[in-house]
């Protein structure tokens, strides 16, 4: 399929989600990567479905897991959304007692390399690039490179930020040869003639990758304003998986990630299949999360605390049993 467009525009821009505040709203500012994960915060912003919990919810698109997580330890963000890796690094390495209370999805993530390099043997002595190069997904791209035969320290490595600016970093520097992108940079990606290696989840297994985390204290001050949160957050994915809401849920990605038509429709295929879609109700992936502590396992040298220390789904469960 021939996907045509740039992402440019939509590398760092702070999506435009804030609904006007009013006396009896409780305000939220949420950290996000740009990209197709957002679908349902779009549709709980435009339905109302923020508002009439009465919640003033800002959105604001990060550069980087770096600040991101720094933002969350200093109380300029509330809920961030993310790979979930970068709350057990917070966790463990920076000491940030966090929770991740809510899934998402695997990540959709996908190997994308330049147009001369037609295995992963290729890679040899070359540069590869990631957001951080000690969480999440650069531990999936050290994971599919070591099965095809490469060794940390076999390829260079260059920290670039989040997605978008991998993607046109990997566009426009070409000494740059790989990274992990999933749609719809991914898609733009090959439709300026970078090729697909292959998904992560094909090669490395269940992956639970996007998660909402919070500051456990904030959680635990304000259990009323979260389970809102979540409540409506729910409700938004519900509406965009709803067959029925298709053409509208599109127009959002179109609209939210400023894509041209055949690329929202692209993405929003990816976003809604069954098996490897966003997780329904946004359901927390158990084996995916071991997977993920695996992984750091692996690549950091250091094992991590059982899974039941990082996740606290007591507030997602409230908002599923309110919502029916």
């Amino acid at each position: 399929m021939k996907i045509a467009g740039a992402l440019l525009s939509a590398a760092v821009v702070t999506m435009a989600l804030a609904v006007p505040a009013c006396a009896d709203q409780s305000s939220l500012t949420v950290s996000v990567f740009q990209g197709m994960q957002n679908l349902p915060l779009f549709a709980a912003q435009q339905k109302g479905f923020f508002a009439e919990r009465g919640l003033s919810v800002n959105v604001e698109t990060t550069p980087s897991s770096d600040e991101q997580r720094a933002g969350l330890a200093d109380g300029k963000y509330q809920i961030i959304h993310c790979g979930i890796d970068n709350g057990v690094a917070m966790a463990d390495v920076a000491k940030v007692d966090v929770a991740a209370v809510i899934g998402g999805d695997n990540g959709f993530n996908r190997l994308i390399v330049q147009p001369d390099i037609h295995a992963i043997s290729d890679l040899r002595g070359k540069t590869v690039i990631v957001d951080a190069p000690d969480t999440a997904f650069a531990f999936q791209l050290y994971e599919m490179l070591k099965r095809g035969g490469l060794n940390k320290g076999d390829y260079n490595i260059k920290s670039v930020g989040a997605t978008a600016k991998r993607l046109v970093d990997i566009q426009q520097n070409k000494d740059d040869k790989a990274s992990m992108l999933n749609p719809p940079f991914a898609f733009t990606a090959q439709n300026d003639g970078l090729k697909d290696q292959g998904s992560a989840v094909s090669t490395i297994g269940p992956y639970q990758a996007t998660a909402g985390i919070v500051l456990r204290s904030w959680a635990k001050d304000h259990p009323d304003i979260l389970v809102k949160y979540l409540e409506a957050y729910i409700e938004g994915l519900r509406y965009v998986l709803d067959p029925k809401n298709k053409d509208e849920a599109t127009r959002m990605l179109a609209d939210g990630l400023k894509l041209p038509p055949d690329v929202a429709a692209a993405t929003y295929a990816v976003a809604t299949d069954p098996a490897e879609g966003l997780a329904k109700d946004g359901r927390f992936d158990g084996p995916g999360f071991d997977n993920v502590l695996r992984l750091r396992t692996d690549w950091t040298g250091r094992a991590p605390r059982p899974a039941a220390a990082y996740v606290d789904l007591s507030y997602y469960e409230k908002a599923l049993a309110g919502l029916g």
